[in-house]
């Protein structure tokens, strides 16, 4: 009887250590990424924390310091496409954007400005990205190019 009770007490620490092993993996990884309008709504929420941001690369933004290996830029929120193609109102004001900074690592061969970009880091308290990781995206289409 005292044989079975132990067998039973192990078996259900080593059921509770695969559940809770489950629960933490899936809770991190959940979540792909935040769009910058996300991080910017919970703000508060998201600060100190590792997370992953979906943006664009603004226009004019880019530093980059091949000695030091530091990219600073600023990325906004993707613009969604009209469904039916037709001409997008034009917003005539700033949209949210982060400062990003990422130290020490080599910038991405395909990073340019207008570029959507996943950027992976902590949200510090003055609202900037410490970036460990920036990862561009492939442009999704691609045309054939026309003879002239």
């Amino acid at each position: 009887m005292r044989l079975k009770l132990r067998f039973v007490i192990g078996s259900a620490l080593i059921v509770g250590a695969i559940a809770y092993l489950i629960i933490t993996a899936i809770r991190s990884t959940s979540e792909y990424y935040l769009t910058v309008s996300e991080v910017a709504a919970r703000q508060a929420e998201l600060g100190g924390q590792s997370l992953r941001v979906a943006g664009r690369v603004k226009v004019g933004s880019i530093a980059w310091d091949p000695a030091s290996l530091t990219l600073r830029f600023a990325i906004v929120p993707i613009p969604e496409p009209a469904a039916d193609g037709a001409v997008a109102p034009v917003v005539a004001t700033d949209p949210v954007s982060f400062k990003v900074s990422s130290i020490g690592e080599p910038k991405p061969d395909m990073f340019a400005e207008n570029r959507d970009v996943i950027v992976e880091g902590k949200l510090l308290p003055a609202g900037e990205i410490a970036a460990t990781q920036v990862l561009t995206s492939c442009p999704s289409k691609y045309q054939a190019k026309r003879n002239k």
